[in-house]
């Protein structure tokens, strides 16, 4: 089995992390492929992935990392069991003391396999041309550059215009995303199973402009209006990002493929929301005498 590995350099035990997956790879059948930035932390070189090549990955780090594992693949239906080095990891299944029997499992196909939503956002010129196209598992955010300052712009969904947004910013996310920035912007959860687009406002400018739940096969484009269309950026999951030009603007749709996630165990989606975000926490609360 071919595995490629991602990794977050950034935390500081990665190097051990990796030499005991480089030791513990040959017994089980794996063959190891990394990302050239991981070059300086193997015991010894490793081959450079591609990712056509690849049977499954596994991703060392938290959800950022999962995220541009994802990225990374460009709608190669490959695999992604998630290794959790940090604090939250909602979309990780693993962590550094069971890494050895989540190997176990994924060479033994013992895993189910969470088929996730993703975005595909294409930034398009005045005349229609597509002048490129990202992938994205979260969100697609179109926001001032620099200071936080607002921007007004018109949304369209399946063509129609819903209306002119005056806000910090607009989030179009999956309903991954629904726990991530958008949630934070006031988006609401959607579970996991639900086919859906939500489209946040960031700090909206009046009362009457609240976040929208669409179709998944909807199409949504935003376009800043001409008064407000300088420094504008377009992030992709919060990792990536271009400068979106006067006269530019965003088309955003479901993407063909999915996102495929490993997971071990029983630690379902409704699990994972109270361990991870608290969800309900009443610690420190005192019963009613």
């Amino acid at each position: 089995m071919k595995v490629g590995i991602v990794g977050n350099p950034r935390y500081g035990d990665l190097a051990a992390v990796l030499s005991l997956l480089a030791r513990e790879a040959p017994a089980r059948g794996l063959s190891l492929l990394s990302e050239p930035r991981l070059d300086a932390f193997w015991p010894d070189p490793v081959p450079h992935l591609d990712p056509a090549q690849l049977d499954a990955v596994l991703t060392f780090g938290g959800d950022g990392t999962l995220l541009r594992g994802a990225r990374l693949l460009d709608g190669t239906e490959v695999p992604i069991l998630g290794v959790n080095l940090g604090r939250v990891g909602f979309l990780t299944t693993a962590t550094r003391e069971t890494l050895l029997p989540a190997l176990d499992s994924l060479v033994g196909g013992q895993y189910a396999i969470e088929a996730l939503q993703a975005l595909l956002a294409s930034i398009t010129a005045g005349d229609g041309s597509t002048l490129q196209r990202r992938r994205a598992l979260n969100d697609v955010v179109l926001h001032k550059g620099g200071l936080a300052r607002v921007v007004r712009m018109n949304v369209y969904i399946d063509g129609v215009n819903v209306g002119p947004y005056s806000a910090d910013g607009i989030i179009v996310s999956t309903p991954t995303g629904s726990t991530a920035y958008s949630l934070s912007a006031g988006g609401p959860i959607v579970v996991q199973g639900v086919e859906a687009l939500v489209v946040t406002p960031i700090c909206a400018h009046t009362l009457a402009v609240r976040p929208l739940v669409v179709r998944a096969t909807s199409t949504i484009i935003i376009e800043p209006m001409a008064e407000w269309a300088t420094d504008v950026l377009v992030s992709f999951d919060g990792q990536t990002g271009s400068p979106l030009a006067a006269g530019e603007r965003v088309e955003v749709r479901r993407a063909e493929q999915r996102v495929r996630i490993v997971r071990l165990g029983d630690d379902g989606w409704f699990s994972r929301m109270r361990r991870k975000l608290h969800w309900g926490d009443l610690s420190g609360r005192e019963a009613p005498s």
